[in-house]
This record gives structure tokens, C-alpha cells and sequence, in this order.
């Protein structure tokens, strides 16, 4: 992350000097000692170190300094003071701040203990990040496979990991995009640094611009405080852009711009800030199509994709289903406290049977409602969703019920049981469909006669992707 380093200096020789040193540092500066209000303007600024005259600190100065200390960015405070006197720096620092310096002493001095306090935020801003979240780091070993197109993939990805080239990630839904851009992070030089995902999908358009590059006071109704942008806050480290192939079009070329020279202009500000950052992108989207119809800037996706991944989907790796699912199972039997420690062959079978529409994430969220509803220690097809328990479905079982999974029937009412057998229909049927027509909704609609909107909740409810189907569509 950037530091934000905000100066409230009163004496004017003392405040000049101190601009034209700590302008040098790898902060963002800003100084506010010559406006009406720079109490105010210190409090608003969204700042990580203050350095701030005990002159200009309204009274009583406790209450003023616990202000500070109640801020969201919880800031270092170096308070300056005029006077050598123990008693009085005892005092300020009883108050809540975190460093009294005298001004008498020489500019390096100064100079020098305000870097070193910098220095002690960074390790503190680095020790939050990692150390209090208690999560495992992704690994790319998290991805080792069986599968010779996986297998591919990973050796794609081992090459670039040391780089610090724009990376764009394809894959359908929940194959594991932003897993994979957090292993390639922790693993790469900058691993110590930040790593900000940001999803473009769950954004309102009128507010990406200040979560992409920030705001400062003021800069709209309601912009009462200066705000941070994920990309200053992934200085130093990644920003992963996830759902890219959702950003509006104004938003694309304000993107590129920032992709070619790294510097940008938070909404309302009049400097422009430059970042060190890598960017990786994701998309479940065809860019080339959405190129086609103008949703999508061509020259945007040739900046993005200076190297471009596939993840493949799980379907065209079933061979790692049996070794993931024990992983699962293994994990979260621990995370939720249950003794389950193994899937039956026939689940195991019916597992591997299965189509994937969600990918990974579908198979984790599978694996978990299982281990909630398991009553041995053993997870058996009975476990697993209605969608899972009768195999397979194909025209014929469906039809005859020869195939069906009849012993799962037993404990059942008769219109769970139809529901069961209805859903499985349904599910072929409009599979059928959305793989002719490429998972286009307009056209699957129209085919199956029924609203665009009851289809994507009849999709919903039966699991399926439309992504699944336009990535299988020749």
C-alpha cells in the first residue's frame, strides 16, 4: 500500500523544508500546514503517518489526538513541538500520540526520525495483512493435477510468476481464477507486498471510478473524507481485476490509461499519483465476442493480455476429482468438527460422473452440504444433492426408470420423488438446448418456449452456467 503521509506545519521555514525532504520518500505527501482549516484538512485525509504542529491542535489537545486515533486508518501521529521539555512530551505522548519530536534539533535529524517512523507503519500495515487473517497462503501447488491439459497450464503459469507483465486469466465460472492469481502473488517477488482483488461485476458504475483511483474531500456530495483507491492501495503488490469483461465502457478507457504509464488522477484531486503495481485480470466472458458487438475495447484487451491463461473446467479434468474431493472433505471435515473421513465408491463414482457447471466451486459447496448432512462416517450418493442421486441422466432412464437410483426413492414422499425425477428432465433437456445454441439465453428461451427470465431461474435452480456451454460451442 501507499503511505499517506500528511504534514499540518505551522512555522512556514520549518514547513517548506520539510516538503522539499520528505517529497523525496516513497509516500504520498501532502501538506496542509498553509490552509484555513488544517486541522480539519489533517482529520479528512485519509492519512497513515501525521505530522502535525502542537500548535495547530484545537484544545483540549487529549480529546483532539484520541480523535485521530478513532480514525478508520487508525494513523501513527508525530506530534512537533517547540519546546525542549520532558514533562510536556511525557504528556503529549500519555495522550495518545505516537512520537514528540522537538524542532530545535537538526533537519536530518527530523528528517531522519519521521523516515524511520514511516518505515515502523509499512512493517505494522504488513503484519495486519498476513498475520491476523489466519489463512493458508495459495499455493500453485494447490493446482497439481493428473490431467495432461492441467499439467500444461501449470507450466504456462511457472514461467510467468517472476514477471511483472499484465496477465489475463480466462476460465468458466469457479475454476479457481482468483485462487490462482493469489498463488501467482504469493509466490512471485511481490509476495511481501499488498494483494487488492476487486470485483467489477459487484461495483455500481457511478462508484468504480473512486474504487478503482480514489477521491478526495469534496469531490462529490457526501465525499466528506479523502478515500483510497485499490489500485494505490495495491502499491507494491497485485490487483487482481476479477469479472473484467463487466467493466463499462468509459470505465475501459480510463483503465487504459493507467495500464500504460501507471498514474492516475483520484476523482476530484489535481496530482496525479504513480503506482507500482502488477495487474491481473479475469473473465469468464468470450472477449474477442464482446470485442465484435463494441461492449469490449480491443485495444484494452491487448494491454491486458500481454499473457493469456485458460484455466481448463473440471469437466475436461474428472481424473483430479477423486484427489480434490478428498481434499475437501479433509478440510472442511475439520473446519465444521465432523468425523467423516471418506466417500463410499459409489459416491466417488457419481462424482466423477457429473457434468460441473460450477467447476471447483460447485464441488467444494457439494462437498460441504454433504459432510453437514452425513449421519456415518462414510459419505455415500444419498448425501449428495437430488441432482447427484440418480446417475446420469439420459433419455432412456429418465424415461424408463430402469437406470434410476430406486433405493434412494425409499425415503422419500411421492412428490419429492416426482420433483426429483422432473428436475432431472428439465436439466437434460435444457443442457441439450444451451449446448445448441452456444448458451445463448435469447435463443434457448425461444427454443424451449419460456421467458428469458424463468429460464435463467430455472438455470439457477438446476446448476447450470451458460459460460459452460458458449466455451463447448464450436
Amino acid at each position: 500500500m501507499l503511505i499517506r503521509l500528511v504534514c499540518a506545519v505551522k512555522d512556514k521555514k520549518l514547513h517548506a523544508d520539510l516538503e522539499k525532504r520528505l517529497s523525496t520518500f516513497d509516500v504520498q505527501l501532502k501538506m496542509c500546514g498553509r490552509q484555513k482549516a488544517p486541522w480539519q484538512d489533517l482529520v479528512r485525509s485519509c492519512g497513515d503517518v501525521f505530522v502535525v504542529s502542537k500548535g495547530l491542535i484545537p484544545k483540549p489537545i487529549e480529546s483532539s489526538v484520541g480523535m485521530l486515533n478513532n480514525l478508520p486508518e487508525k494513523p501513527t501521529t508525530i506530534i512537533l513541538h517547540d519546546r525542549e521539555s520532558s514533562e510536556e512530551h511525557a504528556n503529549l505522548l500519555a495522550s495518545g500520540a505516537d512520537v514528540v519530536l522537538y524542532t530545535g534539533i537538526s533537519m536530518d535529524s527530523l528528517v531522519e526520525a519521521i523516515e524511520s517512523t514511516i518505515e515502523s507503519r509499512r512493517q505494522l500495515n504488513f503484519v495486519d495483512r498476513f498475520d491476523q487473517r489466519g489463512r493458508i497462503k495459495p499455493k500453485i501447488s494447490d493446482f497439481i493435477s493428473n490431467s495432461e491439459d492441467m499439467q500444461l497450464f501449470l507450466d504456462e503459469v511457472q514461467q510467468v510468476v517472476s514477471t511483472d507483465s499484465t496477465l489475463l486469466l480466462l476460465g468458466e465460472t469457479g475454476v479457481g481464477k482468483e485462487h490462482l492469481s493469489k498463488a501467482i502473488h504469493a509466490e512471485s517477488h511481490r509476495s511481501k507486498g499488498p494483494f487488492i482483488a476487486i470485483n467489477m461485476a459487484a461495483i455500481p458504475e457511478p462508484l468504480m471510478e473512486s474504487e478503482l483511483f480514489g477521491h478526495e474531500q469534496g469531490a462529490f456530495t457526501g465525499a466528506v473524507r479523502s478515500r483510497r483507491g485499490a489500485f494505490e492501495l495495491a502499491h507494491g503488490g497485485t490487483i487482481f481485476l476479477d469479472e473484467i469483461g463487466e467493466m463499462p465502457m468509459h470505465m475501459q478507457s480510463k483503465l487504459l490509461r493507467v495500464l500504460q504509464d501507471f498514474e492516475f488522477t483520484p476523482v476530484g484531486g489535481e496530482t496525479s499519483i504513480w503506482v507500482d503495481v502488477r495487474v491481473i485480470a479475469a473473465t469468464n466472458k468470450d472477449l474477442e465476442e464482446e470485442i465484435s458487438k463494441g461492449h469490449f475495447r480491443q485495444d484494452l484487451y491487448y494491454r491486458l493480455g500481454v499473457i493469456t491463461l485458460t484455466l481448463p473446467p473440471l469437466r475436461k479434468r474428472k481424473e483430479d476429482i477423486p484427489a480434490m474431493a478428498n481434499h475437501f472433505l479433509n478440510v472442511y471435515s475439520k473446519k465444521l468438527g465432523r468425523e467423516i473421513n471418506r466417500f463410499s465408491p459409489e459416491a466417488v463414482e457419481t462424482l466423477c460422473a457429473y457434468s460441473w457447471p460450477g467447476n471447483i466451486r460447485e464441488l467444494i459447496n457439494v462437498i460441504e452440504r454433504a459432510i453437514i448432512l452425513c449421519k456415518s462416517d462414510t459419505i455415500t450418493p444419498i448425501d449428495l444433492p437430488s441432482t447427484f442421486q440418480a446417475g446420469p441422466a439420459t433419455s432412456s432412464s429418465l424415461l424408463g426408470g430402469k437406470d434410476l437410483e430406486i433405493n434412494a426413492w425409499k425415503s422419500k414422499t411421492l412428490s419429492e420423488v416426482r420433483d426429483l425425477v422432473l428436475n432431472q428432465v428439465e436439466k437434460k433437456y435444457l443442457e441439450m438446448i444451451l449446448e445448441k445454441t452456444g448458451g445463448k439465453i435469447g435463443d434457448t428461451a425461444q427454443i424451449a418456449g419460456i421467458h428469458p427470465r424463468g429460464l435463467y431461474g430455472k438455470m439457477k435452480k438446476l446448476g447450470l452456467d451458460k459460460s459452460s456451454y458458449k466455451y463447448r460451442n464450436p
